[in-house]
């Protein structure tokens, strides 16, 4: 590729990574306390709202994991991506509501905190930011990989620039990332979102148009170059088969509730009657931009088998090589920006995530206070997370982007759906069933990633974790005395 195309493509990157520069400055000057730093002061509007939680969940996980995982596997991944609106609206439904009036009734300034309110428990607040902070670590490391992995492809091929190794590229990015984060906060974030969501809406339609040119035959050509090749491919289960699929869509779908990247940012609202607006922004936004994932994917592997293309060497590599070198050059400047955007605001929810879990919650579960002097140990706490998760992404035994999502976000649903998203919609619940069923899908998740275990038919993990603490929770709740609510709590629940 000649060194114009590859130039402008690393302008409008170098473009974006100066304007996170400039947010983080900006953001630095309004964040004053650990609300501001957490909770973005709760003041946001339904377009911030709507488009920072879609833009949340399609991260770099799904800019660059999802294409692979297509790549890869064909249709299969379409269980995790095309049944994610669904997700929204059960992320909606059951919590923006009653955790946006806990937030205002009780302050909270984390997830962990609305879940101590609710079950009149310290272990519980102690559980859930330990499964939190477990579960940013792995989905925390997908998002540094994923912009380690564009950021080198786009490096690597300018012909001047000296080949860059994926560990430099992982400091550089976890040195650009933790600049943003330690000075904006989750504000930096979900105001960049706003930008990037909304470009990433338009892009994604381009992308697609783009992906069908460029492969001869455009749609038919996909379909009957990948059927010839093979069939399963682009049949609905994909490669992985039906039960391996079903795992996905029902850890997909349900387990959008149990992500805390999501949900808190439903606490945010400047009104509590906005999450209403904001979830058609969500679930529309994230649909339109599915259209890239499966895109991408498909069209990739279309044109390796028609030989338009040398195979990759990782299916990572699906996005940024159809990027670089089958859309047009303006067009692929502006989706990497919008992929840099997104990854660099999710990778800031789940450090502030994360740096909350550790200054904030623990010690309150621990102590009964946080820390003193919060706000700067919250930003301490971030550079710790960032290097600790680029390390466990080096040694994971995952090569792919949207596999060690996969991961983050089994861990998460299997911990937090039950606690969470059945816990503040029924009264029956309690708190030993909450941490019951925290711990062990814990325990589960990740004994099946630490030994390697292999489950059969492509079962998905984190649907035998969320299986297990589901029945726990139930079962426990079921078993034990009916728990006593505050009246607040017991109000709110009866919305």
């Amino acid at each position: 590729m000649d060194d114009s195309r590859s130039l402008v493509v690393l302008a409008f990157v170098a473009a974006y990574l100066a304007m996170c520069v400039g947010v983080g400055i900006w953001a630095l000057r309004r964040t004053n306390s650990t609300r501001d730093f957490f909770m973005a002061g709760r003041d946001l509007g339904v377009m911030v709202t709507g488009l920072a939680v879609f833009s949340s969940v399609m991260s770099g996980f799904g800019f660059v994991g999802g294409p692979g995982l297509v790549y890869r596997m064909g249709l299969s991944s379409a269980w995790m991506t095309v049944v994610s609106p669904l997700a929204f609206c059960s992320v909606y439904y059951l919590l923006a509501k009653r955790l946006r009036m806990v937030a205002e009734l009780r302050d909270t300034i984390s997830l962990p905190d609305a879940v101590a309110a609710r079950y009149r428990s310290e272990l519980a607040r102690l559980l859930t930011a330990v499964a939190i902070l477990l579960g940013v670590v792995g989905y925390l490391g997908t998002q540094i990989l994923a912009m380690a992995t564009v950021l080198r492809d786009i490096l690597n091929n300018v012909s001047f620039i000296p080949e860059v190794s994926l560990v430099a590229c992982m400091a550089v990015a976890c040195a650009v990332l933790v600049f943003y984060c330690v000075t904006g906060g989750i504000l930096a974030s979900v105001y960049t979102d706003l930008v990037q969501g909304a470009i990433m809406i338009v892009a994604a339609v381009f992308v697609f148009v783009a992906a069908l040119a460029a492969v001869e035959g455009g749609l038919g050509g996909i379909v009957t170059t990948l059927v010839a090749d093979d069939p399963e491919a682009i049949s609905p289960w994909g490669t992985l088969g039906m039960i391996g699929s079903l795992s996905w869509l029902v850890v997909f779908t349900l387990g959008g509730a149990g992500q805390p990247h999501v949900i808190t940012k439903l606490m945010m609202n400047r009104r509590i009657e906005d999450a209403r607006r904001s979830l058609p922004v969500s679930a529309v936004g994230y649909a339109i931009c599915s259209l890239l994932w499966l895109s991408i994917g498909l069209a990739m592997r279309a044109l390796v088998i028609q030989g338009g293309h040398p195979e990759l060497a990782n299916p990572d590599e699906a996005a940024p090589q159809f990027l670089q070198l089958h859309a047009g050059p303006v067009l692929a400047g502006i989706v990497f920006a919008g992929l840099f955007a997104a990854i660099m605001s999710t990778a800031d929810s789940f450090l502030n995530l994360g740096a909350a879990a550790v200054v904030h919650d623990i010690p309150r579960a621990l102590y009964g206070r946080s820390l003193a002097n919060e706000l700067f140990w919250a930003r301490a706490a971030t550079v710790g997370l960032a290097v600790g998760s680029a390390l466990f992404v080096l040694y994971s035994r995952q090569d792919l982007v949207a596999l060690l999502g996969a991961f983050g976000w089994g861990t998460f649903a299997a911990a937090l759906v039950p606690a969470v998203a059945i816990g503040f919609n029924w009264k029956r619940a309690t708190a030993a069933a909450a941490n019951v069923a925290i711990a062990s899908s814990l325990v589960v998740n990740f004994g099946i990633e630490l030994f390697g275990i292999v489950l059969p038919w492509g079962i998905n993990g984190g649907f035998v974790a969320l299986l297990l603490s589901m029945t726990l929770f139930f079962g426990v709740s079921l078993a034990s005395a009916p728990p006593a609510l505050d009246p607040d709590i017991d109000e709110v629940m009866d919305l």
